[in-house]
């Protein structure tokens, strides 16, 4: 017997994005499996939907994931969506279920964690405080000050040539309002946001950016966000510079974090050779499907 399935609401919409959820129940009503559905708002992304799938390992191959697919697929499409992506470790049951349901594989990612406990804090700072002649380091808690918040929201451009390989992913139009709602949303999560900047000395302009959020207890993993140079400013060690000073800073604000985490694709060559550099070990492979409305 086909599962049921229930379509719910995300009560809280972002200012980027909005939710559609749903909820499988067995022949008894128990629960056995989920999927959210994130329905991208913002200009450049507006073609975009991204799919989360969960199904109860005892319930697979029961058809509870492909009646799940199908539920979202036929949103998206009526929402006027053209790409559908989604994200599995590389090998497991989703990957495999994906690949099966007509999903490409567009992007190879690798994860990779810094252990705080096994740092070597000053090899860190020596990078941290090697010379960079024209630039200097800023760095602010949640949201941006407002001095800088415009020469920030331009910087972000810094990730429109990011590699993505064949995701069709858009390019996200950044302004003031958009980086301080999403320093909001962060904080609105109870978790704490560090960003490191680069500055411009000739006319006070961010040239780079590096994010990291941390839980709000200070321990745990804390996870980077985005990390990028504009294009005019690379080729000068920026980008290990800022993460450098993310990592010196995470260590003297919180002693008790257990690790940093950090997610690259497998192209993006420059990054994997910063997190190399500075000590990240990778822990885990995944790949982005897409799948085409």
């Amino acid at each position: 017997m086909p599962p049921r399935i229930t379509p719910l609401t995300d009560p809280e919409p972002t200012p980027s994005s909005r939710r559609l959820a749903w909820l499988a129940a067995g022949t008894e009503g128990a629960p056995v499996g989920s999927a959210f559905l994130r329905l991208f708002t913002k200009e450049g992304q507006e073609h975009l939907a991204e799919l989360e799938i969960a199904v109860h390992p005892a319930e697979r191959r029961q058809g509870v994931g492909s009646a799940l697919l199908d539920a979202a697929v036929v949103a998206a499409r009526g929402d006027g969506r053209r790409s559908l992506v989604a994200q599995a470790e590389t090998g497991s049951p989703g990957d495999l279920f994906l690949a099966a349901r007509g999903f490409r594989r567009v992007l190879a990612l690798t994860y990779a964690r810094l252990r705080m406990a096994e740092l070597d804090l000053a090899r860190i700072t020596a990078l941290v405080d090697q010379p960079h002649p024209g630039y200097e380091l800023t760095h602010w808690d949640g949201v941006v000050p407002t001095e800088l918040a415009q020469t920030f929201a331009d910087s972000r451009r810094a990730m429109d040539d990011m590699p993505m390989e064949g995701t069709d992913y858009g390019t996200v139009a950044w302004d003031v309002e958009r980086v301080v709602s999403a320093a909001e949303t962060v904080a609105k999560r109870g978790e704490l946001l560090h960003t490191v900047a680069v500055v411009d000395r000739s006319d006070g302009t961010i040239a780079g950016f590096s994010e990291l959020v941390v839980p709000g207890d200070g321990r745990g993993d804390g996870q980077h966000y985005g990390t990028g140079v504009l294009p005019e400013h690379r080729g000068h060690g920026l980008g290990l510079w800022m993460k450098a000073e993310s990592i010196r800073l995470a260590r003297r604000t919180y002693p008790g974090l257990g690790g940093l985490l950090t997610d690259t694709a497998d192209s993006n060559t420059p990054m994997r050779g910063i997190n190399d550099a500075l000590g990240y070990l990778p822990t885990h492979r995944a790949v982005e499907h897409q799948l085409d409305l």
